[in-house]
């Protein structure tokens, strides 16, 4: 299976094609600050999401920093909205899809703790 399978990987890449140009929009001063900071964010996730693929080591681990990346996410569209960078209408659309690569992040988290506990299980009957 690769990377573009993953569909956390989808979701995180059209959200970041989403908001991209609603951060173009920004002023030009907040481009380069909150604009620029959203980005980062984005792009640290999407490569989390891809060491995760390819690693099968300490997954639960890089589970929890995509859930703060995510989190971070959501901050950084609340404040986008509170300093009227984007609209309401943006921001739950934001928040629509934020809430939704949680939902796959949490899926993956009970899979893996299934899948390890399964292997434990497994193990001590050997």
């Amino acid at each position: 299976m690769s990377i573009k399978d993953l569909v956390l990987f989808q979701k995180t890449y059209e959200y970041f094609l989403w908001i991209f140009p609603l951060i173009n929009k920004f002023p030009k001063n907040q481009r380069f600050v909150l604009g620029q900071e959203m980005e980062r964010e984005i792009l640290s996730l999407i490569k989390l999401i891809h060491y995760f693929q390819k690693t099968s080591e300490k997954r639960q681990y890089i589970l929890e920093r995509i859930s703060l990346h995510i989190d971070m996410m959501a901050i950084h569209i609340r404040l986008a909205k509170d300093l009227h960078f984007i609209s309401i209408r943006h921001y739950g659309m934001g928040c629509d899809k934020i809430n939704e690569l949680g939902r796959l992040v949490t899926g993956l988290k009970k899979y893996i703790h299934t899948s390890h506990t399964s292997k434990t299980k497994e193990q001590v009957m050997v």
